[in-house]
């Protein structure tokens, strides 16, 4: 993956943000929302691209973009830059491939010492069990 294309591919679009914040939320488009065209990209091989639409089925609308927005902060360049690596962080986490796990047997000191816990707790549990008299001897 790169970058610095994939930085150049990003579409936005701005439009004034909601709830409170006075005259700057009235007046100032300062929401901000950032938008990428997985299908056309150039930046992602044809491997890539097939993995990010599997995991990212969801967040890619039918147009087949993936977006991400912010509007949390109060200028149009710092929601701008938030958006941006909302985005890139999406797309990193979805490309990332965890290492297969490798099967292998337990160790025999691990399969002992689990054993030897139950039977230690079967005899701790065995001394509160009520005592009964025909096992006593004492008919």
């Amino acid at each position: 993956m790169n970058f610095e294309i994939l930085k150049k591919e990003f579409q936005y679009r701005t439009s004034r943000s909601g709830g409170k914040g006075g005259q700057n939320v009235n007046k100032l488009e300062t929401k901000v929302e950032v938008f990428f065209n997985l299908e056309n990209s150039a930046a992602f091989s044809l491997s890539e691209k097939m993995l990010l639409t599997e995991k990212l089925a969801q967040q890619i609308s039918n147009e087949g973009l993936i977006s991400a927005v912010n509007q949390t902060e109060r200028s149009q360049l710092a929601n701008k830059l938030m958006a941006e690596k909302k985005l890139l962080r999406m797309i990193e986490k979805s490309l990332f491939v965890p290492k297969a796990r490798r099967v292998s047997r337990v160790p025999t000191g691990v399969v002992e010492a689990r054993l030897n816990d139950k039977r230690h707790d079967s005899e701790k549990k065995a001394t509160r069990q009520k005592v009964k008299i025909s096992n006593t001897g004492f008919d």
